[in-house]
């Protein structure tokens, strides 16, 4: 660790560092700043694509609204990493934190499309439900900036341990229908066709040979390694088709709110839960970069942190939705590469942003991605989702499990994977309360919730 690193972390309270390189404050040589960066972008890139990819193959959009929505992604990914990372007045924590679209939005995005094309509206109006729900939910993390001393009261872990581990267990459904060949498969009758999960299989293999890896660098890189294993052999068995890439424009333009903008009340407490939960994601996550690049995880300036970063996410989710991109929130794998390279310094991430922002304005990256078998993309689905739930699991395991939070636990769990399975139980219900309740996520989550706030004893 450098002196100015030392002497700053002693001034504000932290515990120097001795892996520390380069502090927080620090400005590598360029050379040694691209290099971090590209690590950066790599460690990312499959989880920022991963989202819009899911989500256009549930609602099967065409191959050129997939490729915008993930073109989107990245470019939203990499202005959001911009405005986190370099501290605008009270916006952004100033950190190395990486924004990127998150995993948990992805249940009740396809449930609320889902619902709505169910009723007649067409794929583009779903997206106009969507991203304005997006965007109004943005306003919860806004809020929730401001009073984030509190949030830790009522969302303790046995509430996030179990909304994780739901999103994870809920998601499985999707992965498998991908590793089968997805919904194009399911239709012209491939699905389950031993090419299909022959390709899943083989990108199962290679993410866990690599992450198996005794390389803490291939460990991290074992999931694009393991798509790149399922692109290459889908070339070569005739699976990707290239041939839009010679009408692509030079730039993807992008255009705000291309697919409308519109609005449900009804559809909206799902998506605000979810929220409510990246916040306190996006607090660990944080609290884990502060304590890696020799910041203070006390006190008053890891709070101004805390709040910067938090309004920086609701604002960027905002600005996502805006253009057509689905939240984002702070991402955790970035963490691995700090400690493995031992630079903190935020500076790194404008550059980490400036590379996310260019592969999203470049047409050929959307287009490439959105080529690839959705049987190679299941495979990696699978292993994600799988760890998802088993995050879940591990924020659960340091759960006192005496009596209240047990059963909490397991109502919570019961109710949210029922509904998942048995969708039909709730058609009865009112249509704001059905909608509310149509995602297990957010049926099992506002249950734990609400049993944490109302059951007598210490929440933990």
């Amino acid at each position: 660790m450098s002196v100015e690193a030392d002497t700053l972390a002693t001034e504000t309270g932290a515990e120097p560092s001795a892996d520390l390189i380069y502090g927080l404050h620090e400005r590598p040589p360029l050379q040694e700043t691209l290099l971090v960066a590209l690590q950066h972008v790599f460690a990312v890139f499959v989880g920022i694509i991963t989202p819009p990819l899911i989500v256009a193959g549930a609602l099967k959009l065409s191959a050129a609204d997939t490729a915008y929505l993930v073109s989107m992604s990245l470019l939203v990914s990499g202005l959001a990493t911009i405005l986190q990372t370099s501290r605008i007045g009270p916006i952004g924590s100033g950190l190395l934190s990486i924004q990127g679209t998150s995993f948990t939005f992805i249940a009740p995005i396809i449930s609320t499309a889902g619902v709505a094309i169910s009723k007649g509206a067409s794929t583009t109006q779903a997206l106009s439900l969507v991203f304005g729900l997006c965007c109004a939910g943005a306003l919860v993390v806004i809020a929730a900036s401001r009073f984030i001393q509190y949030a830790g009261t009522v969302i303790t872990p046995i509430v996030t341990g179990t909304v994780v581990t739901l999103i994870g267990l809920t998601l499985i459904e999707v992965g498998i229908v991908n590793m089968g060949g997805g919904f194009a498969a399911q239709a012209d009758g491939s699905f389950g066709s031993l090419q299909n999960l022959g390709l899943a299989a083989l990108v199962i293999v290679v993410i866990v040979v690599f992450n198996s890896s005794r390389s803490p660098y291939l460990r991290m890189l074992s999931i694009v390694l393991g798509l790149l294993a399922g692109y290459i052999a889908a070339i070569a068995l005739d699976r990707i088709d290239l041939s839009a890439l010679h009408e692509l424009p030079l730039l993807t333009i992008p255009v705000p709110f291309r697919y409308g903008f519109s609005f449900d009340w009804s559809a909206l407490v799902p998506f605000a839960f979810m929220y409510l939960i990246t916040v306190m994601e996006s607090i660990g996550d944080l609290t884990a970069t502060s304590t890696l690049t020799a910041q203070p995880i006390s006190g008053p300036l890891y709070f101004q942190r805390l709040r910067g970063g938090l309004l920086a996410d609701g604002i960027n989710s905002l600005l996502g939705a805006c253009l057509n991109s689905f939240p984002s929130t702070t991402f955790a794998q970035n963490n691995g590469i700090i400690q493995l390279t031992g630079v903190g310094s935020r500076y790194v991430g404008v550059f980490i942003g400036g590379m996310l922002v260019v592969l999203g304005l470049i047409p050929a990256v959307g287009a490439l991605v959105q080529a690839l078998p959705a049987a190679a993309l299941g495979g990696a689905t699978m292993i994600m989702f799988g760890t998802m739930a088993t995050s879940g699991i591990r924020i659960l395991s340091r759960v006192t499990m005496n009596r209240r939070n047990s059963i909490i636990l397991a109502l919570a769990l019961g109710l949210g994977l029922g509904v998942t399975f048995v969708p039909t139980v709730i058609q009865v219900f009112p249509p704001l309360l059905k909608s509310t309740f149509s995602s297990g996520i957010a049926t099992g989550g506002l249950c734990a919730l609400l049993l944490n706030i109302v059951l007598p004893g210490e929440r933990r």
